[in-house]
């Protein structure tokens, strides 16, 4: 059985935990805030569950709101693979990142590519799903011929090229 208000509540929620999180404007906190509390009220009314109980639970995430499903694209043309530039450390690594809420693996990891490279590619074949423990949460393959790169330079991008295959 699906609860249609159950799926909006949860995105409420994580569009409110992301605004609360990115923002460093005190108005929009406080605007963010009131959203998250009317994904509070949708719950606790619909599941009709102690407000204050769902409000704690709310309350117990931090930070940027994710299933944690860390998507990773190998994408290959000839014999290169397609590698991105971490601004965090400087390090080259598979295009990916964390997926949002609702989204498909598949989706996830063609949104990352596309953000990180600008390269356009569609998932094709799951590689790997590995334990949460592990460093990568789930790797998709692309094992298709890459498009021409997409005219896009979103706040995500990165370094992008195509090294040898070692």
């Amino acid at each position: 059985m699906t609860f249609v208000w159950l799926n909006w509540a949860k995105r409420l929620h994580a569009i409110a935990q992301n605004g609360i999180y990115y923002t460093e404007n005190p108005f929009d906190k406080e605007r963010y805030a009131q959203i998250q509390k009317v994904a509070s009220e949708i719950m606790a009314g619909q599941a009709e569950a102690d407000q204050s109980r769902i409000d704690k639970l709310f309350q117990r995430e931090r930070g940027y709101a994710t299933p944690k499903v860390d998507v990773r694209g190998a994408v290959f043309r000839s014999d290169m693979i397609l590698l991105v530039k971490e601004r965090s450390d400087g390090l080259w690594t598979l295009p990916g990142g964390w997926a949002d809420v609702g989204d498909s693996p598949s989706k996830a990891v063609e949104r990352e590519i596309v953000e990180e490279s600008g390269y356009e590619t569609r998932a094709t074949k799951l590689l790997a799903v590995l334990d949460r423990d592990h460093p990568r949460h789930a790797h998709l393959d692309t094992r298709r011929p890459l498009q021409q790169p997409v005219k896009r330079h979103g706040h995500q991008r990165r370094s992008a090229q195509l090294p040898e295959r070692a």
